[in-house]
């Protein structure tokens, strides 16, 4: 028998798919995979009894410790790759629209706003929080049923090949890149590599018939859907967001926002309907998130951060007029060898904001104020605790804050102290 189409078969008689055996669903279906220090086949028994109906495996120990359970095991090759055909096959069984949402920055809000325009007219399924990678875009895939009828699919990726890998899985009709900027530079190699892996999507969409979202004022998007003569381009102004009320803080925003409208326009949605989704939609995932705590207005923007991100942030803190400012930033990962020199440039940036007051975490800051900072605007500390007692001694009231930073430095839990 033909092992995806068996696998199939059960999986429609299950509830859903997890990865996780300590949070299983009634009769879900779990994925024994593997990671840097686990195996996930040791858990295999466990899922069962915790009440997954069936465990896929590829390991034949867990059906040689665990008999009794064997009949609700089912043995594969690669437990991963098997989840990704999976998730393929439920892809490709649904027949549904799916548009891919891939880029440098402003990814995931560009999702969540595509997401609630289309839900005016569909019933979509979207990714939940980050699960854009090679184990999160099989399993958005496969939490949507027969109800759905449009997927709002995220992908990320910090080396070539990977968004190539996800498209495969997912095979999008449609497609947005928000843009190329400086992230995980260390992985892709420098700039040219992020414009080529983030391009791969351009590559499925031209090579199969699909159609991406251009906005026109962006150069090098605008370049590489030129280079795709097969890809069909719908091309916009990102001055359709123009008067579009949001909650969402930061210029920058502006290019998620058109992006939005024009793939609800696109889709027939009436344009007031558009813009009250928009409006409607709030922000509480740490990204462009407004917090006003009673002494101090706050923009919590520290899921991660790269150059790009960041440059758009400090940038946006310049344009405000309102002063004090507070800047608490924290060091930017996945650099390689433009580490330094990138935190310079951002270390410069910060600095150039009038009369602004600046903490970070992490070594690259620090090394970067010590050659930028002239004077002492500028503490530096370690970890996030240690900005954590300082703000506690400090008790900054009446500032504009920017909270930014990759991460690992866990910045969101700073917002209770100020």
């Amino acid at each position: 028998m033909d092992e995806l189409s068996d696998l199939y078969t059960l999986f429609e008689k299950c509830s859903g798919v997890t990865t996780d055996s300590r949070r299983i669903e009634p009769d879900s279906m779990f994925f024994a995979l593997h990671g840097a220090s686990f195996d996930g086949n040791a858990f295999a028994a466990d899922a069962i009894t915790r009440g997954a109906r069936i465990a896929v495996v590829d390991s034949d120990e867990p059906m040689r410790k665990n008999p009794e359970l064997a009949d609700r095991m089912v043995r594969v090759e690669d437990t991963l790759k098997a989840l990704q055909s999976l998730a393929r096959e439920h892809r490709r069984q649904l027949a549904i629209p799916i548009i891919a949402i891939v880029g440098s920055n402003g990814k995931t809000t560009t999702k969540e706003l595509v997401a609630c325009v289309l839900a005016e007219k569909f019933a979509v399924t979207a990714t939940q929080g980050n699960l854009n990678n090679h184990i999160g875009v099989p399993l958005t895939l496969l939490s949507m049923n027969g109800d759905t009828r449009f997927g709002v699919v995220e992908m990320g990726a910090s080396a070539c090949g990977e968004i190539a890998l996800l498209a495969s899985i997912a095979e999008p009709n449609y497609g947005i890149i928000t843009n190329i900027g400086r992230s995980h530079l260390e992985g892709f190699g420098g700039v040219e590599g992020i414009r080529r892996g983030k391009g791969e999507l351009f590559d499925f969409l031209a090579a199969n018939g699909g159609t991406a979202f251009v906005p026109q004022e962006n150069l090098t998007l605008t370049e590489m859907a030129a280079e795709r003569p097969d890809m069909a381009a719908e091309r916009y102004s990102t001055s359709i967001a123009d008067g579009v009320k949001s909650n969402l803080e930061g210029d920058y925003n502006r290019l998620n926002i058109a992006a939005a409208v024009e793939v609800g326009t696109y889709f027939g949605i009436a344009r007031e309907r558009i813009e009250a989704a928009i409006a409607e939609y709030v922000p509480s995932n740490n990204r462009s998130q407004r917090v006003e705590s009673g002494r101090n207005s706050i923009i919590v923007d520290c899921y991660n951060a790269n150059p790009s991100s960041m440059a758009a942030a400090i940038d946006n803190m310049k344009r405000d007029s309102h002063k004090p400012k507070l800047l608490i930033l924290g060091d930017m990962l996945e650099l390689g060898e433009w580490s330094a020199a990138e935190h310079r440039s951002i270390a410069a940036a910060a600095l150039a904001i009038e009369g602004a007051e600046i903490v970070s975490a992490g070594g690259e800051f620090a090394r970067a104020a010590a050659e930028c900072d002239s004077d002492g605007r500028w503490k530096t500390f370690a970890t996030t605790d240690e900005i954590a007692l300082y703000l506690r001694q400090q008790q900054p009231a009446g500032y504009k804050i920017l909270i930014k930073g990759s991460h690992k430095w866990s910045l969101e839990k700073l917002v209770e102290l100020l």
